[in-house]
């Protein structure tokens, strides 16, 4: 099986394809000043853009883990996935976690077919 691996920074490959698979690693938002919707709504296109470049896209996602630093925000996060998503929504788990660095609220993991 081959491994094709796209959008490179300087610790990793954004997106990795393996088979009918591309991985997408974890997303941050680039204002992480925002709100945890807006935080949320930023991820998304970021990680739609990686998935588009790979010949994927979001209504091809079928798994995603997302850390957050606020639990008590979930539902902004959920509010702005369910209206991304709509009807296509993928398995996913939210996990509390302590800190993400850099004031982020949210970091998003996805796995799609290609």
């Amino acid at each position: 099986m081959a491994i094709k691996r796209d959008i490179r920074t300087p610790i990793m490959h954004r997106a990795v394809t393996a088979g009918n698979l591309v991985f997408i690693g974890g997303c941050v938002a680039d204002d992480t000043s925002a709100s945890m919707a807006d935080q949320t709504r930023n991820i998304l296109r970021k990680i739609g853009e990686y998935l588009e470049q790979a010949g994927s896209g979001l209504d091809r996602v079928v798994s995603a883990t997302i850390f957050v630093t606020d639990l008590s925000k979930k539902k902004e996060m959920d509010a702005v996935w369910t209206e991304v998503f709509g009807d296509d929504l993928p398995a996913r788990a939210t996990v509390g976690v302590n800190d993400l660095g850099g004031g982020a609220m949210i970091e998003v993991v996805t796995t799609a077919q290609v």
